[in-house]
């Protein structure tokens, strides 16, 4: 996809992977970018930045009708980034577990469910390209996020769904899959050492202009994705039907 003029969307775009990414999209030509978030006082500094290039519009993922409001008033756009996306850190024997997965899905699998459904026609008719940030927690369950890895095992699920029944009606959809990335979510789960969200939004920029299916962005994230890279050649993305 040549990104030069189009228009893009970015849940979660006030910070971290989000906020990354709107400058890694201006970088590469976009020209106008919807921040979508759940407090737009969040993106002030965006603003600031990037003057009347962006436009804030408040959604809360876990609504289908705030989402269905959202893909109402940016019917422009050709790009739709789903980065919204919460972490808990419970084990399935965890006292929380029932409670943290639940939040999980509503936000990560349910949110997902939402935009992909508000935004479709949008994007068939733009020809467009719905980009997905699961995670190497979709492929590798690590014990004490048990939880969390559970709900992106789901929307890797769901991002495969997507690809084959939208690709029919010409838009890509790209599932980005970073390990551990600095932003307050990895911060808060010790990876205080890791890469910097720049890592993954330069990663969407260069997968929406090259329209792959699967990115793995980190050094971590690629040695998950090299050793996966076989069986996700001959299964996900085979000519597989039932």
């Amino acid at each position: 996809m040549d990104l030069q003029g189009k228009t893009a969307l970015i849940t979660g775009a006030n910070r971290g992977i989000g906020e990354a990414t709107v400058e890694a999209l201006f970088e590469k030509g976009v020209s106008k970018i919807y921040l979508a978030v759940r407090d737009p006082e969040s993106t002030t500094h965006l603003h600031d930045k990037y003057a009347d290039k962006v436009e804030t519009l408040q959604v809360d993922v876990t609504d289908k009708a705030s989402v269905q409001t959202l893909a109402q008033k940016a019917t422009d756009t050709h790009i739709v980034i789903n980065n919204a996306g919460i972490m808990k850190h419970e084990s399935p024997l965890s006292e929380n577990a029932e409670d943290a997965l639940r939040s999980e899905f509503e936000v990560n699998v349910f949110g997902l469910i939402h935009v992909a459904q508000a935004f479709e026609s949008t994007l068939v008719a733009n020809k467009g390209a719905i980009v997905q940030l699961n995670s190497i927690a979709s492929v590798k369950t690590f014990g004490d996020i048990s939880t969390y890895c559970a709900s992106k095992a789901a929307t890797y699920s769901l991002t495969q769904g997507l690809r084959e029944k939208l690709s029919e009606k010409e838009v890509s959809v790209i599932s980005i899959h970073p390990g551990p990335i600095g932003t307050d979510m990895g911060k808060n789960a010790g990876f205080d050492d890791a890469p910097g969200p720049d890592v993954v939004a330069n990663a969407i920029a260069e997968a929406l202009e090259s329209e792959d299916f699967h990115t793995f962005p980190d050094e971590v994230a690629k040695q998950i994705g090299d050793a996966y890279e076989s069986f996700a050649e001959n299964i996900i993305l085979g000519d597989m039907s039932l």
